[in-house]
């Protein structure tokens, strides 16, 4: 039994998986990487794929894609993602980035953060053999960011998580303090529904933001998300916590993590071009029943960005989760 207000997530001994020196070299793109983080993930064939936000030294901004038989071990392809298509939209784009992979209707779709002229936008790709990605378009109008799609229509639309940036921290780009719920007919046209849950001011959850995509269990839709405690003159810090949400209307949340369930505590967390950041951004659940719920017996391997400079992988289960979304609330 976990002890109330303990954390529930336990890094794994191989930790970083994936630094910089993993990253093979793509000339003349990408030669000697800087640094990759906040991956996306799913289980596909039997393997563990990763897209990977890859950081190059002229602070260009790359997807590759890695692959794993045992989700801890991952081999990096030497090429970059291309998304074809990309080329026809008329906004300049200067960095596509976080990558979150949602298994839906038969492919895997993919929601991109992508930095333009005075906004961050959300882009949308789909492969069905995670190496060849169409970009279907760009699928905000707003300043958004953390885009996550669920896994399958609810009350007979598609839905997704997203945080709008109507926050600026002094001296940084616009951030975000709520989480919103939006709804679309055809994946390409968006309307919002309305919040989810905000930041809790003063606490460890202050700005908040969508990690990987929802999971489906009998007792709702576990919902994996980041929170920073914003400091004054001093580095702010990233960390992880669970929200429940209910399987008929995500809008209306169910539980939430009192406190964080992992917080930057090893040198490749707190040292790094941001310190002091885990940000989870991939989650594979290995087990779910014959109607696609997650066991609660499952064990759950989450992929997080460490200080955005490596990866780091986290262990849990279902079951553990689902108590630490049931803390009463702050």
């Amino acid at each position: 039994m976990r002890r109330a207000g303990s954390p529930c997530l336990r890094r794994h001994r191989a930790n970083p998986i994936l630094t910089r020196a993993d990253i093979p070299d793509v000339p003349p793109a990408l030669v000697d990487a800087t640094s990759v983080f906040n991956p996306g993930a799913v289980e596909a064939g039997g393997r563990t794929v990763l897209l990977l936000r890859v950081q190059a030294r002229s602070r260009e901004t790359f997807t590759m894609v890695a692959e794993s038989a045992d989700g801890v071990r991952f081999a990096v392809r030497p090429e970059i993602v291309e998304l074809r298509g990309l080329e026809k939209l008329r906004e300049r784009v200067y960095h596509v980035y976080d990558p979150r992979v949602t298994r839906l209707e038969g492919a895997y779709h993919v929601l991109f953060a992508m930095d333009m002229d005075g906004a961050c936008g959300l882009g949308l790709a789909r492969t069905e053999d995670l190496r060849a990605f169409d970009f279907l378009g760009l699928v905000s109008s707003d300043d958004v960011r953390n885009g996550v799609l669920f896994p399958e229509k609810v009350g007979g639309v598609y839905l997704r998580l997203e945080r709008p940036n109507r926050a600026r921290l002094e001296g940084g780009p616009t951030t975000g303090s709520e989480i919103w719920l939006a709804e679309s007919d055809d994946l390409l046209r968006w309307r919002p529904r309305g919040p989810v849950m905000a930041g809790r001011f003063h606490y460890w959850d202050e700005l908040i933001g969508s990690g990987p995509p929802p999971v489906k269990t009998r007792r709702g839709w576990l919902h994996l998300y980041h929170g920073v405690a914003t400091h004054f003159a001093s580095a702010n810090i990233y960390q992880a916590g669970v929200a429940l949400l209910a399987l008929d209307d995500p809008a209306r949340v169910l539980g939430r993590s009192r406190g964080n369930i992992l917080e930057p505590r090893e040198p490749y967390e707190l040292a790094g071009q941001v310190p002091n950041v885990v940000f989870p951004s991939g989650m594979v659940v290995d087990e779910v029943d014959a109607e696609g719920f997650a066991l609660p017996s499952s064990p759950v391997r989450i992929y997080y960005g460490a200080a955005d400079t490596a990866v780091g992988l986290a262990l849990t289960t279902v079951g553990e989760l689902l108590e630490a979304a049931s803390e009463p609330p702050l």
